[in-house]
């Protein structure tokens, strides 16, 4: 359907873009700047169901990995990305989650255990190294205990899901060190992005 891009490439992956919604409001987050995915427009004017998404991935042997990451956050739509991934994985896929790490605490069960045998890894944004920092930074909508429920969902995905990345922003008061730390004591990976967008608006920050 023109103006909904539910799946799109980027080098050897194609990712998933199945809401717009989210429990963030990050000031970083690349849909707050002039940049966005390169060329690609993912707001979406409706949310994809099981067969429009595949339709829209195609040939999944063409790519290395499915990521479920687009313009939201994908497990407020977890019913979707198990029956997504259960699809995909009967053709050999390789399938991520970049998520916000809030799903037990959005669903108020343990998704991680949903996850398990369908998603081969899932990155978690920590993006900060205290609640409240993280509150300051992500601005969730359900306030400091996010924070501590993201730590708790990374715990989780360690016993049901092979590899497990946090990963944080660089940006100014962010310890990365310190979030180094943390997820090296949960046994996940870390990573360091960098932001390079440009913001569109000053209301951002705030």
């Amino acid at each position: 359907m023109a103006g909904n891009i539910f799946a799109y490439e980027l080098g050897d992956a194609v990712y998933l873009n199945i809401t717009n919604k989210c429990t963030n409001n990050c000031i970083f987050c690349i849909r707050q700047t002039s940049k966005g995915f390169g060329n690609y427009n993912l707001w979406l004017d409706k949310e994809p169901n099981l067969d429009e998404l595949l339709l829209a991935v195609g040939d999944v042997r063409q790519y290395r990995e499915v990521v479920f990451c687009g313009y939201g956050e994908p497990l407020l739509r977890v019913d979707l990305v198990v029956e997504t991934s259960r699809a995909l994985k009967k053709q050999g896929a390789y399938i991520r989650i970049d998520t916000n790490g809030q799903a037990d605490l959005i669903h108020g069960r343990n998704i991680a255990s949903e996850l398990a045998g369908l998603v081969d890894a899932v990155s978690i944004s920590l993006n900060a190294s205290d609640a409240r920092q993280y509150v300051s930074i992500c601005r969730p909508q359900m306030g400091e205990k996010a924070y501590l429920a993201v730590l708790e969902f990374a715990a989780q995905c360690k016993i049901y899901i092979p590899k497990v990345i946090l990963s944080v922003v660089r940006w100014p008061g962010v310890d990365i060190e310190k979030c180094r730390k943390t997820a090296h004591n949960l046994g996940a990976e870390f990573k360091v992005r960098n932001f390079s967008g440009t913001f569109t608006y000053s209301g951002a920050f705030f």
